[in-house]
């Protein structure tokens, strides 16, 4: 095989080192289970994300690899990444909280995605990486785990020691073999 693709984004302008260097990827080392220290900070960082109104609509369900749990996770996920997620050392669902007390809350699936933010990159912080996916059976995945309205399984992520994307089988790891590649910011400005 070629000599790995360098995965640090080239950016435009100078960002943190750990932004630039964190990438998604489907290869997990084999055998390396988060240690609790590591599972509390990444909880304790998803933990202090913002949210409208200091709701913290989101609930996670954490499932460490060799248990019943992780089994039942992984079952709910779509073949393609059941192929490459089992090897990670944990899957983590991140559940949405639609309402409260007080009534609905709209902008529920924004704060959770501030909460993985923050898990992702204290992730990194950690020498771990974090692919989060969209492609599995939310309410299969509610069922299994008796999450009942307004609790919404939105995103699972694959937690781990980044692992050799050579060792990929090939129909997973396309991703992991491509240069990194993003839109530019003026691409993403919206002038008026």
């Amino acid at each position: 095989m070629n000599a790995p693709i360098d995965r640090h984004a080239a950016t435009a302008v100078p960002i943190h080192p750990l932004l630039a260097s964190r990438h998604s990827t489907r290869a997990f080392a084999p055998g390396h289970d988060l240690d609790d220290a590591q599972i509390a900070a990444l909880l304790e960082a998803a933990r202090w994300a913002p949210s409208a109104g200091n709701t913290q609509p989101w609930r996670f369900l954490l499932a460490k690899r060799d248990t019943g749990e992780f089994k039942r996770v992984l079952d709910c996920l779509n073949a393609g990444n059941r192929d490459w997620a089992g090897h990670a050392s944990a899957l983590l669902v991140g559940v949405r909280t639609d309402a409260n007390a007080k009534g609905p809350l709209a902008h529920a699936a924004y704060d959770l995605g501030q909460a993985m933010a923050h898990l992702t990159f204290q992730a990194a912080a950690e020498g771990l990486t974090v692919r989060q996916m969209g492609g599995f059976d939310a309410a299969a995945l509610a069922a299994e785990f008796d999450l009942a309205a307004p609790l919404v399984p939105t995103v699972v992520a694959a937690i781990g020691v980044p692992g050799d994307p050579a060792a990929l089988p090939e129909s997973v790891a396309g991703p992991d073999r491509k240069t990194r590649a993003r839109l530019g910011v003026d691409d993403l400005l919206i002038n008026p």
